[in-house]
Parts: C-alpha cells; structure tokens; sequence
C-alpha cells in the first residue's frame, strides 16, 4: 500500500511539474504564406520579378527562332549536295555548323544568365521584406509573452508544425503590425 501512495506522489509531482513548465512557455503559430500573399511590397516585388523573367525569356526565345532558322536552312542546303557542287557546299555546311554551334552556346549561356540575374533580383527584392516580416513576427510574440511561434504554411517544406492543439495563430496580428487588413485573404495561387 506505501508503494502505491509513493507512485501516486512521484505521478502527481510530474504532472504538477509538467504543467508548470506548459504554463511557462506560450505557443503560436501563423501561416506566413498568407502575410506574404497580402502584403503590398510582397506582391510588387513578385511583380517585378515575373516582368525580368517573361524579358529574359523573351530575349531566350529569340535566340532560339533564330538558331531554328538557321538550322533549318542548313538542312535544305544539306539536301542541295552533290558531286558537282560538294566543294562549295561542305564548306558552306561547314559554316553553317559553327554559327549553329556558337548560338546553342549562346543560348545556354543566356538561360544560365538570366537564371543568376532572377535569383539575385529576388534576393535583393525580398531580403527587406522578409526582414520587415521577422522583425513584426518578433514584435508580436513578445507583445504576447510567446516562447515560440511555428509557421504552418504549406510551403515550409512539410509544415514546421505537424499538430497543434490550441495555441495563438498571431497571423492576424502580424498581418495587422504590417499594415495589411487582418481579414484580407490569401490571394489564389497563379497557375
């Protein structure tokens, strides 16, 4: 019967211990999917991005109707071959090789550059705004006595939180710090 009261004791000593700790750390959660999509410099950001990409790929297209354009005339003048004229063709084959060599190397190289220039416009774009973001986050959790906040966006790479059981979403709250209407909605994903 002692053993039973000393069980007893030591689960109700854990169980006060573990609440406490409970008590002593706040939780919260936002979907930072959602802060993005709604703020302003966010969307002009995106905005400008997908302007430098569609350039980009513009100039890409062009370099590759005209690399189509050549290639296809190499091919007829392939099939203009013969004895009498194979000098002169081959060496217009010849020609014709190296301009279509040089403009799939030209080609590969816009796309890898352009590539570079879009992720390093969007590090530049985006830094200040994620730091805007960071910096209203921890404003936020400090104003709620919050030890963590997870974000359970979807694009996290599998969520950061796979469960929660109450805790504060301070999505609203963030949102609100940053300007952005507390009941604006996520924008619709483009597809």
């Amino acid at each position: 019967m002692r053993k039973l009261i000393n069980v007893l004791f030591v689960a109700a000593v854990l169980m006060l211990t573990t609440n406490m700790a409970s008590a002593q750390q706040k939780f919260g959660h936002l979907n930072s999917e959602e802060v993005f999509s709604n703020l302003p410099e966010a969307k002009a950001a995106q905005a400008t991005l997908e302007t430098l990409g569609k350039a980009k790929q513009a100039e890409i297209d062009g370099m590759v109707k005209e690399y189509q354009t050549k290639m296809t005339a190499a091919q007829a003048l392939q099939k203009t071959l013969s004895e009498a004229n194979k000098e002169a063709v081959g060496k217009q084959l010849e020609t014709a090789g190296a301009e279509l060599q040089e403009l799939e190397k030209r080609v590969t190289d816009a796309r890898t550059k352009a590539s570079q220039e879009v992720s390093t416009k969007q590090g530049e774009l985006f830094q200040p705004i994620q730091t805007k973001v960071a910096t209203a986050i921890s404003a936020v959790a400090k104003d709620k006595g919050l030890a963590y906040v997870f974000d359970i966006a979807n694009g996290q790479g599998g969520n950061n939180l796979v469960y929660w059981e109450g805790g504060d979403d301070i999505t609203a709250a963030v949102k609100t710090k940053l300007g952005i209407s507390a009941t604006a909605k996520a924008a619709a994903p483009k597809k």
